[in-house]
């Protein structure tokens, strides 16, 4: 990118990382490069220790049981994945809702068929961007339900959804609790055992801050014994066994992990923590209110869920007259905004806000380095091309 450039897609993938990142991805290519659990040398030991310590790092950011608990994916595309696949079984049935991700949505409707599923989607208010809970509460408690699942916060509307009463009512019907955390980790400070969350997947690349093709899934503790690995191999541990082990993580971590990857992720851990997770928040949340509220003083322009405590920096909006993918040319040709238009792999949402006939919206989100300058730069970017209409 050119120095102009001002990166306003950070809920696709955050950018720029902090500079620890990128030394320390640089440094385990070119000082350590030993894979992960596969040699007994001191090279292997490295490796391990970074592995535990990054496992840990990111407990503490969930408030976790223990680093234990969590396992590494290569994106949270394939922790869902992992989850879903893992859990569900012939005929079961899943209360979920609109406002899930492709990531979701995808591989339910394949299972439907696959294990005849009984699949229910509960929708949103478009006004809000808050879950119809009621209506999800109800679903819950008319028919027994194997899993509920439910995004986090939306990367549409960026509204952080209310997962403790959504657990409260899942558990109290025997349903388990399986959370899209992909807006959420690193964004908005929570705990998995507050909230009494079973299970989470999230990604490395997006609020925390790490690099591409990593990810995790938590797993509370005693829940293992019930999801199944979807993928099987060689973990470097148990060899003699021709069965997948059985604990925690290794049952879900079969062949060589993103160690370069991980060693980013784990600097970007120990990067958040500093900062904390909370005062992170609270400049995103300051940007993306200033954004959206000059955004509501154009003509023309609609922006969707509003913004408030609960968003994780997600500014969403159309412009009367253009077609999603339009305003967003224009914006990065004309005025070097780097945005995200379409429908952002959500389509359900989209269905319900009604912006399908636009291509979807058009979406601005702020991350860790953006500055006010950068949003002051994008409201006057959308106000020019308002005014030329």
């Amino acid at each position: 990118m050119t120095d102009n450039t001002i990166y306003l897609d950070n809920a696709a993938t955050s950018f720029p990382k902090p500079d620890c990142v990128y030394a320390a991805a640089d440094k385990y290519m070119r000082e350590m490069g030993i894979a992960f659990g596969r040699g007994s040398h001191a090279g292997a030991s490295d490796a391990a220790r970074l592995v535990a310590q990054c496992r840990q790092r990111l407990a503490m950011i969930l408030d976790a049981e223990s680093g234990d608990r969590i396992a590494f994916t290569f994106n949270c595309t394939d922790g869902l994945n992992l989850l879903l696949r893992g859990v569900l079984r012939k005929g079961d049935r899943v209360v979920t809702s609109t406002l899930e991700h492709n990531s979701v949505l995808r591989p339910l409707q394949q299972l439907k068929s696959e294990f005849q599923l009984d699949v229910v989607h509960v929708d949103f208010d478009p006004g809000t961007g808050l879950l119809d809970t009621n209506s999800f509460v109800h679903e819950l408690n008319s028919q027994p339900a194997r899993l509920a699942v439910l995004n986090h916060a939306s990367n549409v509307t960026g509204i952080v959804q209310p997962v403790e009463m959504i657990s409260a009512a899942a558990h109290e019907t025997g349903a388990l609790l399986m959370l899209d955390a992909a807006q959420t980790v690193g964004h908005i400070p929570f705990s998995v055992r507050d909230l009494k969350i079973d299970m989470l997947a999230t990604a490395g690349h997006k609020g925390l801050l790490g690099p591409l093709g990593t990810g995790i899934v938590y797993i509370r503790d005693g829940l293992e014994d019930e999801v199944l690995p979807i993928r099987c191999g060689g973990t470097g541990t148990d060899s003699e066994s021709p069965l997948q082990p059985l604990r925690m993580p290794t049952k879900f971590e079969s062949g060589n992990l993103n160690m370069p990857g991980l060693a980013g992720l784990n600097a970007a851990a120990e990067w958040i923590l500093q900062q904390s997770v909370a005062d992170l928040h609270r400049r995103i949340h300051e940007l993306s209110t200033q954004l959206a509220q000059a955004l509501r003083g154009i003509r023309g322009v609609t922006v969707f869920g509003g913004v408030d405590a609960q968003n994780v920096g997600i500014v969403s909006f159309s412009l009367d007259g253009m077609d999603s993918q339009d305003v967003a040319a224009v914006l990065d040709q004309s005025f070097q905004i780097r945005c995200r238009a379409g429908l952002h792999c959500a389509p359900l949402v989209h269905k319900t806000l009604g912006t399908m006939p636009a291509g979807g919206a058009v979406r601005l989100s702020p991350g860790s380095f953006t500055v006010k300058a950068d949003v002051t730069a994008a409201a006057e970017a959308v106000t020019r091309l308002a005014a030329s209409l």
